[in-house]
């Protein structure tokens, strides 16, 4: 897959990796005049009717959606130079307990369903919501790339790596594995991926072994587990794309044979129980702004663009048939707005 260029000649992929080490991109409109809130916070003025759209929108939230609204945002500014957009990768859990559901941010990128907590949270600070899916990820287990004594693991296998009482050696958890320490990189628990991935294989949200280094920057799980043939991690699968030569990816193993994870896995279901929707949440005081509505329906639109979600980033796109359905439900809630 062709990496598409981005800021400055860096290919896409590259701008989102140095971009996400840093955990914000600003997407700044090019406009030769001054722009009087440049903070990160709700948009501005969405412009007058009939003019180019001016202002700003500003999105937090999940490191898994973050190359997605990144490049999103990278396409959109290209068409409206008048508006300036912040994205920042805060974790799925961060961004709606700090600044989506404090009505600080106009959508919050989550790599999971919004939690109970958080709806209340929403509501008692008045944040009407509304939940877009923009793509389905393979969730992406790793290991070293020199790490020759396993291609895959069964999520019963999985479970022992990661549940609250793991295993500590790699001879525990299987005959033959070398009796070495496991070392083991993922995600924080304010990262939704941490939410589905304990969920999905340990069989509880939340119930995750603290004896692993956490972190909401995915390049660091890469370099922790690059470093080390004993070492463990996972993430979402469009940063193991870009990262082939550093790390390698296992099959699991769901009870029909070890299954690798891909584009074709994920959409078929084949890759379970790892593959998952991604989403943005939309805030529907910013839809009453004409260039944040424009955006969310922007955003919306290119769910369905395999050259820039597939190809471009590596996640599953929407099909045209969802993505108009996805449209209709937007429309419909910027009207209420």
């Amino acid at each position: 897959m062709a990496d598409k260029t981005g800021p400055d000649g860096l290919s896409r992929r590259r701008f989102i990796a140095a971009a996400g080490a840093a955990g914000t991109v600003g997407i700044a409109g090019c406009t030769g005049e001054d722009n009087p809130d440049n903070s990160f916070g709700p948009g501005g003025s969405g412009g007058a009717e009939g003019e180019g759209l001016v202002g700003n929108i500003s999105l937090a939230g999940s490191s898994t959606v973050f190359p997605i609204a990144s490049a999103v945002a990278e396409e959109f500014q290209r068409k409206h130079a008048g508006v300036d957009i912040t994205v920042q990768s805060t974790g799925s859990g961060g961004g709606f307990a700090n600044f989506f559901c404090k009505g600080r941010t106009d959508f919050n990128n989550a790599s999971r369903s919004i939690a109970e907590e958080e709806k209340r949270n929403c509501s008692e600070n008045g944040v009407e919501w509304h939940k877009i899916n923009v793509a389905t990820d393979a969730l992406t287990v790793i290991v070293n790339n020199e790490t020759d004594f396993v291609d895959h693991l069964t999520v019963e296998e999985l479970r022992s790596i990661w549940k609250p009482d793991p295993v500590e050696t790699w001879s525990e958890v299987r005959d033959g594995f070398p009796d070495e320490t496991i070392e083991r990189y993922g995600a924080a628990e304010t990262s939704g991926t941490f939410d589905y991935f304990t969920e999905a294989v340990v069989g509880e949200e939340g119930a995750h072994t603290q004896a692993y280094q956490a972190t909401e920057d995915d390049n660091q799980i890469v370099t922790g587990v690059s470093g080390s043939q004993y070492a463990i991690g996972y993430f979402g699968f469009a940063f193991y794309q870009g990262n082939t030569d550093r790390v390698k990816a296992l099959g699991i193993d769901n009870g029909d044979g070890p299954v690798k994870p891909s584009l074709e896995t994920a959409q078929s279901g084949e890759y379970a129980p790892l593959s998952r929707p991604l989403f943005t949440y939309a805030a529907q005081d910013s839809m009453t702004k004409k260039h944040i509505a424009e955006f969310a329906r922007f955003y919306v639109r290119q769910s369905a663009n395999r050259e820039l979600i597939a190809e471009s980033i590596g996640y599953v796109p929407n099909t045209d048939e969802q993505m108009r359905e996805q449209l209709d439900q937007l429309n419909q809630f910027i009207q209420q707005a």
